[in-house]
């Protein structure tokens, strides 16, 4: 199975509380992490692949491999192949660090890595994913799907934000646990969602 999820901010403790940019109602950052990796393997096997688009953790020390420890021991404890598509808070010497640091399950590494995007396609349809939205404007059978914008959305009905403080989960039929990675299904019926949502407006 194929999963996709952005923005989990790891460690962020900017993102906690009621009042903050984009609020998470934590008191504390393990809080936070460990509700994400529950929520996270709940649904995820080992086997499965996760699609991350960007902004992992946000957490920097100095020495900076401190932080890099910390992040690569919290996305150990995370099931599933996880391809890592770089976001604005995700630095080079992370992904520097994780890719020295990598390891097969079941044959495969457990990360692959991406500086800009990647495409896949399911179900007739082509979804480019970035962690920034592209604004692709009017195309047919390409879908974006993105992170960055956390708890906001794109009013282009071809961009899908898949961040875990993503609004557009108004668009599935069921409620979601805060962290959980959205399936190819969840995905698909955000895009109709998003789609009907437009045309009524027109």
């Amino acid at each position: 199975m194929q999963y996709f999820t952005a923005d989990t901010h790891f460690f962020d403790k900017y993102l906690l509380g009621i009042d903050n940019f984009a609020p998470r109602p934590f008191k504390t950052v393990d809080e936070m992490n460990q509700t994400i990796i529950d929520n996270w393997n709940q649904r995820v096997k080992p086997d499965d692949t996760v699609y991350h688009l960007g902004d992992i953790a946000v957490y920097f020390t100095h020495p900076a491999v401190l932080s890099n420890q910390a992040v690569f021991s919290v996305l150990k404890q995370l099931n599933g192949h996880l391809i890592l598509i770089k976001g604005n808070h995700d630095s080079r010497s992370l992904f520097k660090y994780l890719a020295n640091h990598n390891f097969d399950v079941d044959g495969k590494p457990k990360f692959q890595f991406h500086d800009v995007g990647a495409l896949i396609k399911f179900n007739h349809c082509q979804y480019y994913m970035t962690h920034y939205p592209m604004l692709l404007g009017i195309v047919k059978q390409i879908i974006n799907l993105h992170g960055h914008i956390h708890h906001n959305s794109i009013p282009i009905k071809e961009n899908i934000n898949v961040g875990i403080d993503t609004p557009e989960v108004q668009y599935l039929d069921h409620k979601i646990s805060f962290g959980t990675p959205f399936s190819e299904q969840e995905i698909e019926q955000m895009v109709r969602g998003k789609a009907i949502d437009f045309d009524k407006r027109q």
